[in-house]
């Protein structure tokens, strides 16, 4: 060996040497600060962001705060509009009264025994509370059984049962505090590694890809066809099925969201048909989120579960592995605090359904109160009860104001330079498509910024308004979009347009080339 040779292994040995007496330094005592300081949290957090409590989202809290303070004669608007998120009673969506009578009673059953208790609720309320009590061991401050009440699943059961044409076993589902829950634990149950492929639609939810960062998978996207009216095209999915096993990954679960969210689509039946073939040939895990099956706007899409879609097909458990997620926040209830939803596992294993059993019973339970307002939800007074009348006008007035709402919103973006909007068939949201001017454009990759959040936070910082930008949900390259929740109430719209409008013509202005 020559001697530079032997410089250059005794240099390199020196070097090694310095790093493991460092790195035993490191490990031999405590840090010399915070632990999450010098070591720092894991590296998945970075990733695991949701775009509809993000920047803008906070940013428009602390308007909020300063504008509650007195302290807002500075800012271009008196208040914050949170068109970011699906919480319609932030925007005044009022409760549904039955729902809210029986929970009152279940919350203070003191009240059951009172001498005027009949003057103050109606009979099929006072009923429907002493039965729930009677079926749920100390009420809503006990811990129920990790996976449910059986009272509460046994209605969900019936519920599906009646909704599919299908016999649905309460052993099957499992509730959680929301369906995001359940999406998170349907996940993890599918992730054993970075090799392992989910395939959420783009545009998508980012609690998909905030989750599939958080627990080490790999998210491969398919692109929805805006074109087509937010179309699931199967042949764009077997692309990215090729494109993900030419990079290693194995396809194991495949996210469809019907009705769409954040684009409002809904589903043919064929569609539905072409997808769950794919899935039986593909071998893959569909996960359903379902959370907007009340919340459709076109009389020709009604909803129809994937799990029906499977057994209408002649499909068996032992074909087909589905998780279906349904939730008390959207539909007509919007009860989003009360955090009650679950998901029903459908061909999936017995080693699965107890690895969510054992995630659930980490926390003991999910909150009994949600689970009492999804019994509520799926089990609401009939025809000739005491309160199925006004049940029945609630329910309908605010769908109907919701699908009023949709096309509203959707007709003043299209009245908008440079805007389009697909028209709305479902859900909570729009989805427009906006060019930006090449000077916006330039400005906020100056700023460090994708061009639809520029817009957004412009948009926010001049009137108060508060959407989120397409580039949250991942989109198209070259494309921008932003997306609207049209909850506002049918006696803002007038406001809100205008303010919106107004904006929009000073931004294409202050910015055209």
């Amino acid at each position: 060996m020559s001697a530079s040779a032997v410089v250059k292994c005794a240099t390199v040995g020196a070097l090694v040497a310095i790093a493991l007496r460092m790195l035993r330094k490191r490990r031999s005592g405590p840090p010399n600060g915070k632990q999450l300081e010098v070591n720092g949290i894991s590296p998945r957090f970075a990733n695991a962001v949701t775009a509809v409590r993000g920047k803008l989202t906070l940013k428009a809290n602390a308007y909020r705060r300063q504008l509650e303070a007195g302290e807002g004669a500075s800012l271009p608007f008196d208040r914050v509009v949170e068109c970011n998120i699906g919480n319609p009673q932030a925007l005044g969506q009022k409760p549904i009264t039955f729902v809210r009578q029986v929970l009152a009673l279940c919350d203070y059953p003191q009240l059951l025994d009172e001498p005027g208790v009949h003057k103050l609720f109606p009979a099929d309320v006072i009923q429907r509370a002493r039965d729930i009590l009677t079926n749920i061991p100390g009420g809503t401050g006990a811990y129920s059984e990790s996976h449910g009440c059986l009272y509460v699943r046994k209605a969900i059961a019936k519920f599906i049962a009646e909704r599919d044409g299908h016999p649905a076993d309460p052993e099957d589902i499992y509730i959680t505090d929301g369906a995001s829950e359940a999406v998170k634990m349907c996940l993890q149950i599918c992730l054993r590694g970075p090799d392992d492929a989910i395939f959420v639609p783009i545009p998508q939810y980012p609690l998909y890809s905030g989750s599939i960062n958080l627990y080490g998978g790999h998210l491969q996207g398919y692109y929805l066809d805006e074109e087509g009216g937010w179309a699931l095209d199967t042949a764009e999915i077997r692309r990215s099925i090729r494109e993900a096993r030419s990079k290693g990954k194995e396809p194991r679960a495949l996210v469809v969201i019907n009705p769409g969210n954040p684009t409002g689509n809904t589903l043919s039946l064929a569609n539905q048909q072409a997808i769950v073939r794919l899935c039986r040939e593909e071998r893959i895990i569909l996960m359903a989120d379902e959370v907007y099956q009340s919340n459709l706007y076109v009389q020709d899409k009604p909803f129809t579960s994937f799990k029906k879609v499977a057994l209408d097909m002649g499909f068996t458990p032992a074909d087909l592995e589905i998780f279906s997620l349904h939730s008390v926040s959207k539909g007509f209830m919007g009860e989003c605090g009360r955090r009650g939803g679950y998901v029903e596992c459908f061909g999936i294993t017995d080693e699965a359904k107890m690895a969510i059993y054992r995630m659930i019973a980490l926390g003991l339970c999910s909150n009994v109160a949600g689970q009492i307002t999804i019994e509520l939800m799926l089990n609401p007074p009939k025809a000739g009860d005491p309160s199925f009348a006004l049940w029945d006008e609630e329910r309908s007035a605010v769908l109907s104001s919701l699908e009023r709402r949709a096309h509203l919103f959707c007709d003043a973006f299209n009245e908008m330079e440079g805007v389009h909007c697909n028209r709305p068939e479902g859900a909570l949201y729009l989805f427009p498509q906006i060019t930006v001017p090449p000077k916006a454009v330039e400005a906020a990759r100056a700023a460090g910024v994708e061009p639809d959040a520029f817009y957004a936070e412009h948009l926010l910082d001049n009137t108060g308004i508060c959407i989120v930008p397409g580039s949250g949900f991942k989109q198209r390259e070259g494309t921008s979009h932003l997306r609207f929740a049209f909850l506002p109430a049918e006696k803002d719209i007038a406001a809100v347009v205008g303010l919106m409008k107004k904006f929009h013509n000073n931004f294409m202005k202050e910015w055209a080339a």
